[in-house]
């Protein structure tokens, strides 16, 4: 389906000031800044928007619902007032704001056809959707730290894991995620589109948006990846770290009872961060061929919408005091309507 650029007409002398625009901008002749994005997504066929509508809407609702339904349980139970809540708590935030940023949009789209976004609305949705990425990696890391200190450490555990190291983790992983990401979106803002304005993807990601720039992208690509290792390197490393403690000293545990309670305690964050991890490495280490660009689209599915709504099904079917605490609501309601 063939887009019109939605453009402004800029005089070629103002072009010449600009340091960073291609030579094909210095050739002279009127230019023009484009002003809006097409994002591709799935296509633009009826029948497609119709049932991929269909999809994603259940799984947006279930998503928000699970994810509120998680904080309202944890802070409406004072048992449940423990750091591995307080982080799950963190976590469902999170996740909320995170599907947010992109299945509003892209669900409008499906109903109305209209695939367009502003540039600026595109840089705003890729800001916090990065922001809410790099988040969420730091803070799985604090999660599986703390599943290290209940297991290796059980008699020191609350002397360590107190309040107010938990309440610095949670700040440590929300402003590490702000500033990876302010730093990266701030040279994203210093290029400049004026060619092709369609984006072969279903959202705004850094490398789909910055390969249609007519600017020099070579300090935002490479600001991405050293922040990107930065972002992901450590909280990996500490996820992983975590886990091979975890791993060794249950290993170690004679009873196999014991074995069995001490790996349900930390196998809903596993799964977790297998998902998440294994999602992300997927899309940005495998190059982005022409034939591997609908796996990438594919895979990114897996992070930026079905993660979301997995995260509180897996923490609530694999965990018997959420379990618990979420039969309580409905007795207390059923007794109430009875």
């Amino acid at each position: 389906m063939e887009h019109e650029l939605n453009t402004t007409e800029i005089p070629p002398n103002n072009l010449n000031n600009s340091e960073n625009f291609s030579i094909f901008h210095q050739k002279g002749g009127n230019q023009s800044i484009t002003t809006e994005f097409i994002l591709l997504g799935f296509g633009n066929i009826l029948e497609l928007r119709i049932i991929l509508f269909i999809l994603f809407l259940p799984i947006y609702t279930l998503s928000i619902a699970g994810n509120l339904l998680i904080v309202s349980l944890v802070v409406i139970h004072q048992h449940l007032h423990t750091p591995m809540y307080f982080f799950l708590v963190n976590l469902s935030c999170l996740e909320t704001c995170y599907i947010s940023t992109i299945l509003p949009r892209m669900l409008a789209s499906f109903i109305t056809g209209d695939q367009s976004i502003s540039v600026y609305g595109c840089i705003i949705q890729y800001y916090f959707f990065g922001f809410f990425a790099a988040t969420e990696c730091y803070l799985l890391a604090m999660m599986s730290y703390d599943r290290y200190l209940a297991i290796c450490k059980p008699l020191h555990y609350n002397i360590l894991m107190n309040g107010r190291l938990c309440l610095q983790l949670a700040l440590t992983s929300w402003m590490s995620g702000f500033l990876t990401n302010t730093i990266i979106t701030y040279f994203l803002l210093k290029l400049i589109f004026c060619g092709p304005n369609e984006i072969d993807h279903f959202f705004c990601d850094i490398y789909p948006v910055a390969n249609i720039s007519c600017s020099n992208t070579h300090l935002v690509k490479l600001a991405t990846f050293i922040l990107g290792i930065v972002g992901t390197g450590p909280p990996f490393l500490i996820t992983v770290a975590s886990y091979i403690y975890i791993l060794h000293n249950v290993l170690q545990i004679n009873s196999k009872t014991a074995q069995q309670k001490a790996f349900s305690t930390c196998s809903s964050h596993l799964i977790v961060v297998t998902l998440f991890y294994g999602s992300i490495f997927l899309v940005y280490i495998i190059p982005e061929t022409e034939t591997l660009k609908d796996l990438h689209k594919t895979f990114s599915i897996f992070y930026t919408v079905l993660t979301p709504m997995l995260n509180p099904l897996i923490y609530s079917l694999r965990n018997r005091e959420v379990k618990e605490a979420l039969l309580k609501v409905i007795r207390k309601h059923s007794n109430k309507i009875s």
